[in-house]
């Protein structure tokens, strides 16, 4: 096996690795691509391929996090990671676990943590690296990565999510979530939300968006059910999709633009979170982007034109 053939056949593993320390699809991709230009002018044949090219990857990701993370201290309104549709990394042993940790809560809990602490978790944790491996990945002792990893569990052991295990009953769920979406019902809505379900959205300040999170059965419900049936009236179209391993859809304009995803984080047979990505930067992976400001005064106009038949 060349160096070509070595390297494609670790890429989804690399990709995955960096994009659970980074959030980034693009950043992602780049790190890859810049591990692969370190392994091929290299001129030392490494023991083992996937260790070499696994702690490039790590170590190119936590230089990347740590000039990401003032960016992000920076940012308008709430942060979440760029929507990613699947992950081309599978290992049936660690199912779950992958999982788990490709959800947005998962990730935007991990934003907690210092780049290190956030290598070491993702390494261990998700990926089940041995503490060597981990120790020359990070340029840490594995007492030290041990430490490590002790904290980041603290750091989130607490908050960590929970999502429902049946997938078909999450999908059945989402259908029935997506329908009374699409038609309205303010009623058929509320049966399927939490109490406490919550509704944010990551705008960046470059797309319209939620001026605050929206908390609450009825007030989720209401803003859910009359804004978009108007959507529809414009021409937007739902496709459901699953969106970082969970039951989700892409808003596309009528010209087929991506305008914004939607994420629904589900335990007990209910819509804990709902979550939106608009923000057009972390978007363009997805193809030809809507333009999210014509689309909204579309909107409006629309609205004003429902009202005026109305009185």
């Amino acid at each position: 096996m060349n160096k070509v053939e070595e390297f494609e056949e670790l890429r989804p593993l690399l990709f995955s690795i960096a994009y659970r320390i980074l959030g980034s699809v693009g950043e992602a991709e780049d790190v890859v691509q810049e591990a692969w230009l370190r392994f091929d002018g290299s001129a030392t044949v490494p023991d083992s391929t996937k260790a070499f090219l696994s702690a490039t990857v790590t170590r190119i990701s936590i230089d990347v996090l740590r000039s990401a993370r003032v960016r992000r201290e920076q940012y308008v309104g709430p942060w979440f990671p760029e929507p990613l549709l699947s992950d081309p990394y599978e290992d049936p042993a660690r199912a779950a676990e992958l999982a788990d940790s490709l959800s947005m809560a998962a990730l935007v809990l991990l934003e907690r943590l210092s780049p290190l602490e956030r290598a070491v978790f993702v390494l261990r944790e998700v990926f089940a690296f041995d503490y060597d491996d981990i120790a020359a990945a990070v340029g840490r002792s594995e007492a030290a990565c041990r430490q490590l990893l002790v904290r980041a569990r603290r750091h989130v052991r607490d908050e960590r999510p929970r999502f429902e295990a049946d997938r078909r009953e999450r999908q059945e769920l989402a259908t029935r979530f997506f329908d009374a979406l699409r038609d309205g019902d303010v009623l058929g809505l509320q049966d399927l939300l939490s109490a406490d379900v919550q509704m944010v959205g990551d705008g960046g300040g470059k797309a319209p968006n939620l001026s605050k999170t929206v908390v609450g059965t009825e007030r989720v419900a209401r803003v859910l059910a009359s804004y978009y049936p108007v959507l529809d009236q414009i021409g937007v179209t739902l496709e459901p999709h699953e969106v970082n391993g969970q039951p989700g859809a892409i808003f596309r304009d009528r010209e087929g633009g991506v305008l914004h995803t939607m994420i629904l984080e589900v335990l007990d047979g209910q819509v804990q979170t709902v979550r939106s990505v608009s923000n057009p930067e972390k978007l363009t992976h997805l193809g030809q982007l809507a333009d999210a400001w014509a689309v909204a005064r579309e909107v409006r106009e629309a609205r004003k034109a429902n009202a005026a038949e109305r009185s």
